[in-house]
């Protein structure tokens, strides 16, 4: 039996897949590739298709005989979905609706998601746990939120076990060098300052110098791709042993802040890295860091790669790849 990872061809998809591969496991993608790069999964089975295009779901479960999923496939820039509400609800909702369908169809009942800590909004307590209060500040928090209550209705009406894996702030690259993030399609912090450190842009634009933190810069809980994928692995082994649905944090629990991010990077690369200091942007939170409690108990796992191993294999990727991978 083989998993399916939806949107397998991305950042943190194409991550988990060579990890679940690394781990013995039958693996195919299928990606729509609008974001993808099928150089980020080669050898891998992939299928260039839409989620919501029931007879390439079905097909592809039949074919390679899936018995579980992880689903990556979404739009994710936070920004873009207040301006193009529309975009996010049908293509990370009504579409991820159309999978699951189908996948019932299949009798296909085991998905790990792919969610987010945006869906708790500006915390009200730190660190944030899962009991936390739910309050989405942005279409595609809620788009997250949205499909997370869809599976728990699947669980209750049709027996869909599975885990929604809220991540903190994904970031760094592979340890080996050969695999990372494609900087021209996103608008994380971490690529932006590598974009900096090699001179593509002119500066980091730092939003915020006066919050009410050590230097004055928002604080954020940055986590390591590697380790996102191996409680994605964690997570497949918990639902085939059994395990009920519930959803689950994924950062490191230590806040570091922009500013703290930049030093690093400068030590690093050694680049100067110049900065452009501007206002705050609105409903951007002091401070978000992680509980990690549920994660541990709940699928043993706990983040084993800090700030500094975050960003050498960043750098290590983003200056031997300054293009991404090739054409």
């Amino acid at each position: 039996m083989s998993i399916l990872v939806t949107g397998g061809a991305g950042y943190i998809g194409s991550q988990a897949v060579r990890d679940l591969r690394r781990a013995g496991r039958e693996v195919v993608v299928l990606d729509s590739l609008e974001f993808g790069h099928p150089g980020a999964v080669p050898g891998v089975p992939l299928v260039v298709a839409d989620i919501a295009d029931s007879d390439a779901v079905a097909s592809t479960v039949r074919e390679h005989g899936v018995d579980s999923v992880i689903h990556f496939a979404a739009y994710k820039a936070a920004g873009e979905s207040v301006e193009l509400p529309g975009r996010y609800f049908d293509n990370n909702v009504a579409k991820s609706a159309a999978l699951l369908d189908t996948l019932d169809a299949c009798k296909v009942r085991t998905i790990v998601f792919s969610s987010s800590c945006s869906v708790y909004g500006t915390p009200s307590q730190l660190p944030v746990d899962e009991s936390h209060p739910l309050a989405p500040e942005s279409p595609y928090a809620e788009s997250k939120l949205m499909v997370e209550k869809m599976l728990s209705w699947y669980d209750t009406s049709r027996a869909t076990r599975s885990v929604s894996l809220r991540y903190f702030n994904a970031a760094g690259a592979d340890l080996d060098g050969a695999h990372g993030e494609d900087w021209r399609v996103t608008l994380n912090l971490v690529p932006l300052v590598m974009k900096a450190a090699v001179g593509s842009t002119p500066d980091i634009k730092v939003f915020g110098t006066d919050y009410d933190t050590p230097d004055g810069t928002a604080i954020r809980d940055y986590v390591h791709v590697v380790d996102l994928a191996d409680a994605h692995v964690r997570a497949i082994d918990y639902l085939q042993r059994g395990g009920a649905s519930t959803v689950v944090n994924l950062g490191t629990g230590r806040g570091s802040s922009v500013l703290e991010v930049i030093d690093v990077a400068r030590q690093v690369s050694g680049r100067e890295i110049p900065i452009d200091k501007l206002g705050r942007r609105a409903g951007d939170p002091v401070a978000v860091y992680a509980d990690l409690r549920r994660a541990a108990d709940v699928l043993g796992w706990q983040a084993q790669y800090g700030l500094d191993v975050i960003i050498e294999s960043a750098w290590r990727w983003h200056s031997t790849h300054p293009d991404g991978y090739p054409a």
